[in-house]
């Protein structure tokens, strides 16, 4: 019995879909003119959750892609989750009109810790995502472009301690390279914190390795490169599609 969520992702720039590899916006490759078109794409082979990036967003530290979200919000009935440039109030409530079920505060954790808390009180724990982009165990901000002191440890103690009960942790260093995603980091979260929704992504790059993930009880896992280069095939993940969000 598999208990993983699959999650396929969706990053965008320029209203495209995208990927890159360890976050380099030199390294970028095109794989979807049509993220809506995608989008249905994922819908119709079964899948119930999307998670959507806002690359443009990230970079230039506010919403940009929001007609995007709002267009594949409208278009399917997954469950979309939506980070890239949430960086305010203004960011988040756009994120939500905009359709989105769910949000990453990735970069104003760090930034504004007291703004996050306040939209874990205001809209509860199930709506906001932790956004926890870790290189060399320190969390990474701002489209991963910057470096901060805070370990990753230390950051997912404080907000598990503030009521977070949805993490997405990327190693930065495998994302895009399908090169098997931090596992033993994973379990080692799991260990410490066994009710954490834990949602893994970087460096998956076979059914392998999201069984791996799905062993080691990891609660979702969000994958892309390895869907779009047919590293992981329909047939793979048929057996874990009907997993129920939990």
């Amino acid at each position: 019995m598999h208990n993983i969520e699959l999650i396929p992702a969706i990053d965008i720039i320029d209203g495209k879909c995208v990927r890159l590899t360890r976050g380099d916006y030199q390294q970028v490759a095109t794989y979807n003119d049509d993220p809506v078109d995608q989008a249905k794409q994922f819908e119709a082979l079964g899948f119930r959750r999307l998670h959507v990036v806002d690359l443009d967003g990230a970079k230039s530290k506010h919403i940009v892609n929001v007609d995007v979200l709002s267009a594949i919000t409208h278009s399917t009935n997954l469950i979309v989750d939506f980070g890239g440039g949430v960086k305010s109030n203004d960011d988040l409530d756009r994120a939500f009109q905009a359709g989105a079920s769910m949000v990453t505060a990735g970069s104003i954790a760090v930034t504004n810790p007291e703004e996050v808390g306040k939209w874990i009180n205001h809209f509860g724990a199930d709506r906001i995502i932790l956004g926890a982009d870790a290189h060399d165990g320190r969390i990474s901000i701002n489209g991963w472009k910057e470096d901060s002191s805070v370990s990753l440890t230390d950051f997912l103690h404080e907000w598990v301690e503030a009521g977070i009960t949805k993490v997405l942790c990327t190693d930065i260093s495998r994302d895009g390279t399908l090169q098997g995603p931090s596992t033993a980091l994973y379990r080692d979260i799991m260990a410490r914190y066994p009710h954490l929704q834990l949602i893994a992504s970087g460096g998956v790059g076979s059914i392998a390795d999201i069984a791996a993930l799905d062993q080691a009880k990891v609660s979702a896992v969000v994958f892309g490169k390895a869907w779009y280069e047919g590293k992981i095939s329909a047939a793979d993940i048929q057996p874990y599609i009907n997993v129920k969000e939990r």
